[in-house]
């Protein structure tokens, strides 16, 4: 997106990664930064939606902090289990974790995140007796998973499509509401018989609180401009993402939601951040 913005603006977009807290000590210093448009947050979902259940003295409010600008993105979630599982489907997935409670394992990049969060979500909806095993990031967790150390894993679809086409995984669902273009044959998880499930992970631009409109105006224009564009949806594709332009209204609103959809997950799960 920088790049792109950089064409488009004729002067340079600087990207800073700042790591710690799950991208809070960031997101911290983008609101309290000058709302004139020059200082924006590529927030997500866990620093926009998850860290207000997850850090217990977060340093900002997602909702009061920052105004939203534009949806980059959405990334969906795959569900593969190692061959060796005796699922052909997600309700026999669901059955079979039922009728051997704390038996199936599944990975994740860590406590607190995206697949971690994914499938608390997922035994909350369906009922599934899953044990969380953590692993220092997604690669170990696939690695394990083929090696049937692990039984299942929810995860971005870049990280296991060329195991599920070549066999070594099975993919029983994806998290989106609709069906990934790389896998035209995988059903939604809702079309799986779990109505309205969604778990996506997602980004998206914000600024800091104060902002004026007519600012947000042309950040979002531009913002949804490049997104049109073939370029950049190749690359988001490459990375397994789709991109969502829309209104900065609708963003705010999916960021209300998603707070909403995850706090209970949190609690019910007693997730923790590593």
């Amino acid at each position: 997106m920088g790049q792109e913005l950089t064409k488009a603006w004729g002067q340079p977009v600087i990207i800073e990664n700042v790591p710690g807290a799950g991208g809070s000590i960031g997101a911290e210093k983008v609101a309290k930064a000058t709302p004139d448009g020059y200082t924006l947050l590529m927030g997500h979902i866990g620093t926009l939606a998850v860290n207000p259940s997850l850090y217990p003295a977060l340093p900002y409010d997602p909702v009061k902090s920052f105004a939203p600008v534009a949806w980059v993105a959405r990334v969906p979630n795959v569900l593969v289990v190692h061959p060796s599982v005796k699922a052909n489907s997600v309700k026999e997935l669901v059955a079979l974790a039922k009728a051997r409670p704390g038996q199936l394992n599944y990975g994740s990049g860590g406590n607190g995140s995206a697949a971690n969060l994914a499938t608390e979500y997922f035994k909350l909806q369906t009922g599934a007796s899953l044990l969380h095993i953590p692993y220092r990031g997604t690669g170990p967790a696939v690695t394990d998973l083929m090696g049937g150390q692990i039984q299942l894993l929810f995860t971005g679809a870049p990280a296991v499509l060329g195991q599920i086409k070549s066999g070594q995984l099975r993919a029983l669902a994806v998290s989106s509401p609709q069906r990934l273009a790389a896998l035209p044959d995988l059903p939604t998880v809702a079309e799986a018989g779990y109505k309205d499930f969604e778990a996506d992970q997602w980004y998206g631009v914000v600024a800091p609180a104060g902002i004026p409109r007519d600012i947000v105006n042309k950040l979002n224009a531009q913002i949804n401009q490049s997104l049109a564009s073939n370029e950049l949806k190749t690359r988001l594709a490459n990375e397994g993402a789709i991109a969502a332009p829309t209104t900065p209204e609708a963003f705010g609103q999916l960021i209300v939601r998603e707070i909403a959809r995850w706090k209970p997950v949190i609690q019910s799960g007693r997730v923790k951040a590593d």
